[in-house]
């Protein structure tokens, strides 16, 4: 194609910035050789550039929304993340040193994987609470049970931590007041350790590639480090191409406390593997803290955090079966059961929307107007009926949700098709919340008339700044009415 090779590497990470590492790899590998496809995907990747530019630049209430669409174009979370125990036995598939331990689901299991530790010597024994948040070993379970990691000397104690937490609800500064379940606990072996560091390979979007963090300060929160003592994380970037060089990662063992030979070769050997991991499962996070030394001097990894590219799960989906929907937002687990693009927010406004971009203007402009957004909901353009119905099932469950914004914009998607499946969902559902409609577009005057002569009391508008208004009184109302204590029914939606 008479294209040099830093030109291919230069479209490979504008690629990788813009649709993600699979997209990225498989144009490399197909398209690169030729002129016109590598014309098209330079006009791709120079919009989405754009796109990104004037995006950070706008005022947004979108809240936990920015970091879900930081890739443009993509609508998944592209973080999906896996139990501690699951990563743990991933690790060691790959050559990584981790503590003896097994998970367990009951408190006799624990028992029975205490006793079996026992048996090869092990004396001390950790039991963590297995569940996909933050600050586990400072949580609280529901029952005042405090913390999710403790230590035990016994076998016995084992059995009786498992059982303070298995079936409870913890609660971190990463779950929010109601806790996630604990379904399972990680029975692992006490090792005593004379170093303790933190290692980590995430993606950069500054660099367009991978980059190794490390520190000699592990076994603590990285981010109050990072804040306290920012001299003491070091970083290492390199091209997904080449991969990290031995200088490079000798360096950064040493930086992290490890300048000794032996232990400076088994802490290059660690991360080689856990790239080698990160690399060939599309991982977009590995995070180890602590790797210690014991006194042995072996380094093991002891805690880790690792996430998933959502993208290629069709690749790697023996990592993606390990899925514990528990952890998740059952609002949000059912919306994708229907391909419904949701996502979960703490306000009380149910969006039902088309389009990603509409569907965040519709939420600023209701926060603009003293609401609140209960989700971001995105039918996209080929919704059918069922799906639009399914929308307000998700919208009508939830407890959180005091009225309803409908904001269509028909081009693809046409207003009829929104219009019936309202109705449907008025009459199959028995929707009670009142609900608001923005039809604007395609097939709008018989989307209309579908509405009209239906006989269901809905408040409609051509204007989406008015449409914002009245929903954000009629929430008023009902917020108003629960706080006195009172009932306020709308007959087959206001």
């Amino acid at each position: 194609s008479g294209t040099s090779a830093g030109e291919n590497r230069d479209m490979f990470t504008r690629l990788l910035k813009t649709w993600g590492r699979p997209v990225a790899r498989e144009c490399k590998a197909t398209s690169f050789r030729s002129p016109t496809i590598r014309r098209s995907l330079s006009t791709f990747a120079r919009l989405h550039e754009r796109k990104t530019a004037l995006r950070s630049q706008r005022c947004s209430a979108r809240g936990k929304l920015v970091n879900c669409f930081s890739n443009p174009g993509a609508q998944q979370k592209r973080a999906y993340n896996i139990h501690e125990c699951d990563a743990q036995a991933l690790m060691a598939k790959y050559g990584v040193p981790v503590a003896k331990g097994q998970a367990a689901t009951s408190a006799k299991e624990a028992l029975d994987v205490a006793k079996g530790m026992s048996a090869q010597g092990v004396k001390d024994y950790v039991v963590k609470a297995q569940v996909l948040a933050g600050g586990r070993g400072k949580g609280t379970f529901l029952n005042g049970f405090k913390g999710g990691v403790h230590l035990c000397s016994e076998v016995d104690e084992v059995e009786v931590m498992a059982s303070k937490m298995l079936g409870q609800r913890l609660v971190t500064k990463q779950t929010g007041p109601t806790g996630k379940p604990c379904n399972k606990v990680l029975v692992t072996e006490r090792l005593f350790l004379r170093k303790e560091a933190y290692f980590a390979i995430l993606m950069d979007r500054e660099s367009g590639g991978p980059v190794m963090v490390g520190s000699s300060e592990g076994g603590m929160d990285i981010e109050a480090v990072a804040a306290e003592s920012p001299d003491a994380i070091h970083n290492l970037t390199f091209s997904l191409d080449d991969g990290p060089n031995d200088a490079g990662l000798k360096d950064l063992a040493a930086k992290m406390g490890f300048p000794g030979e032996d232990e400076n070769a088994q802490c290059v050997s660690i991360m080689k593997n856990l790239y080698e991991l990160f690399d060939t499962t599309d991982a977009t996070l590995i995070e180890v803290n602590p790797l210690g030394q014991a006194h042995d001097g072996t380094l093991y990894c002891l805690d880790a955090k690792l996430n998933f590219d959502d993208n290629a799960a069709y690749r790697n989906k023996e990592i993606f079966e390990l899925r514990d929907e528990t952890q998740e937002d059952p609002r949000e687990v059912e919306a994708e059961k229907q391909n419904l693009n949701y996502i979960g927010l703490d306000g009380n406004i149910g969006c039902l929307v088309n389009g990603a971009g509409l569907a965040m203007a519709t939420m600023d402009v209701i926060k603009l107007n003293g609401g609140d957004p209960a989700n971001f909901l995105d039918l996209g353009g080929g919704a059918n009926v069922e799906q639009v119905t399914s929308a307000f099932k998700l919208l009508n469950d939830d407890a959180n949700v005091e009225a309803i914004l409908v904001n269509i914009f028909g081009g693809i998607m046409r207003c009829d098709i929104i219009a019936l499946g309202i109705i449907k969902a008025a009459t199959e559902l028995g929707l009670q919340k009142p609900i608001v409609i923005r039809l604007a577009g395609t097939r709008v005057e018989d989307a209309r008339q579908l509405i009209d002569e239906s006989g269901l009391r809905m408040l409609t508008t051509d204007d989406l700044q008015e449409a914002a208004q009245r929903v954000v009184r009629v929430a008023e109302i009902q917020k108003l009415a629960k706080e006195a204590h009172l009932s306020v029914k709308f007959d087959l939606p206001l």
